[in-house]
């Protein structure tokens, strides 16, 4: 890749110049505004725009709980290579050229092409971020998040256009290029997948087969323990563990006064402040007063009822009604061992545990109580966990590392796209691999992508 011989300046302050072969034209001398509706046509699914994918099939992600209408004969149909956009997301990027025939809310503003050409080069220039700038400008409201585009701001957004022929290599180039990218994301993924697995599976050894292994092992009797160290006792929580208990149901309050902890605040695996509510409860004794080293335990909802987290924090907490905090008085359990077993044991009690329907099951402490734990002496179980805890760093650090190459692979995919769609470098003469050239990624592949990201 390198510049082009020869530019010409744009009208823009964020595009400052421009290949000087590629023609200046205006969105509304591309495009035609489109206001087909549905009709009472079944057999057209519903699509939808995201920032980070363009359109795609609403179906296809489960993160999207926007409520269609029961009557869809107003929602307007897109064809094929039409454009559609969510005008009060367009600050954001939320536009693209879609690759199914569908339907989307009548909200969205929805055109078609004029004029002949590579759509995909399209899909790639509106969506660069080089034009969130633009549109950014020509959105308006009181606050960022209630700002709105106007179609009639839009259509007169100039655009520098290659031709057609270079259109073609511009997408054969970068379509060869952020295929070899998510290859390389989706192969990190998945690295970082085989070292959760490696942790977890490790985790579940040490605290139930301990770190030696030439020790003599004898069926613990509990299905779900399996063969323990002979040395090890097996005993039920209530016996060694005085404090099981729900937290408060607090008043809140908008004002940041006493921090609550609920389930998001922790049940993803890390300590989440964006998720910590406040009330207006005395934190002094309270019973839902988190001491360090508590464990907190998820009590309610499918999906997440069982998660764990070793309450670490500086600062002063309470928990709601839906967190059960675990502790003992007598010092009776190195809170990092249990923590570890906990951790491993998400399906255990997610499934034996609890009680209640799909969505509204919760918790049974006094089953959680009663429940057998492997039970190695104080010395073992500090070795255990100090084991872990090394352990666990290692391969943490090791994950870190890995998504940090991802993020800059993806900030490089990002840079790429919007350097070649804009004319920054000059990709004709690039040779794509022959291989390449003759495979094409179909719609099936496309929403593999989006949905493993």
């Amino acid at each position: 890749m390198k510049p082009y011989e020869e530019y010409q300046p744009t009208e823009y302050d964020w595009l400052p110049k421009i290949p000087k072969h590629w023609s200046k034209r205006s969105i509304r001398t591309l495009t035609k505004l489109s206001d087909k509706r549905n009709g009472n046509r079944e057999d057209l699914e519903l699509l939808s725009v995201y920032r980070e994918y363009g359109v795609i099939r609403k179906a296809s992600r489960d993160d999207n709980h926007n409520v269609e209408s029961l009557d869809l004969s107003n929602y307007k149909y897109v064809g094929k290579d039409y454009l559609v956009m969510n005008k009060m997301k367009m600050w954001q990027g939320s536009l693209g050229v879609s690759s199914y025939e569908g339907i989307v809310s009548p909200a969205y503003i929805v055109c078609h092409f004029s004029i002949d050409a590579n759509y995909k080069y399209f899909q790639f220039l509106l969506r660069s971020t080089t034009f969130k700038t633009q549109y950014n400008r020509i959105s308006y409201g009181i606050r960022v998040g209630q700002w709105d585009m106007r179609y009639n701001d839009f259509k007169n957004i100039n655009l520098y256009i290659p031709p057609r022929p270079e259109q073609d290599q511009i997408v054969k180039f970068l379509d060869f290029k952020i295929s070899k990218i998510n290859k390389f994301i989706k192969d990190k993924k998945r690295e970082i997948e085989l070292l959760k697995e490696q942790k977890q599976a490790e985790i579940n050894r040490a605290v139930t087969k301990g770190l030696c292994s030439n020790v003599t092992m004898i069926n613990s009797g509990i299905d779900w323990i399996g063969e323990i160290p002979m040395h090890w006792a097996v005993r039920r929580l209530r016996t060694f563990c005085d404090f099981v208990n729900r937290g408060s149901t607090p008043a809140y309050t908008e004002e940041k006064l006493t921090k609550v902890v609920n389930q998001a605040t922790f049940s993803k695996g890390y300590w989440d402040l964006k998720n910590v509510r406040y009330s207006t409860a005395d934190v002094e004794n309270n019973r839902g007063l988190i001491f360090h080293n508590d464990i907190l335990l998820a009590s309610t909802g499918g999906g997440v009822l069982g998660k764990s987290y070793l309450f670490k924090e500086n600062d002063s907490y309470i928990a709601d009604s839906h967190v059960t905090i675990i502790r003992d008085s007598k010092r009776r359990f190195i809170p990092e061992f249990l923590y570890y077993y906990l951790s491993v044991s998400y399906d255990l009690i997610n499934g034996i545990l609890s009680q209640g329907s799909t969505n509204q099951i919760e918790l049974q402490r006094n089953w959680l109580r009663s429940m057998f734990f492997p039970y190695p002496d104080i010395n073992e179980q500090k070795d255990i966990a100090l084991f872990l805890m090394n352990f666990e760093n290692t391969i943490n650090t090791i994950i870190q590392s890995i998504e940090i190459e991802i993020v800059k692979i993806q900030e490089y995919k990002t840079s790429l796209i919007s350097e070649v769609v804009t004319g920054k470098v000059d990709v004709r003469d690039v040779k794509i691999d022959e291989v390449f050239e003759q495979e094409t990624l179909d719609e099936t592949e496309i929403e593999e992508e989006v949905a493993e990201e």
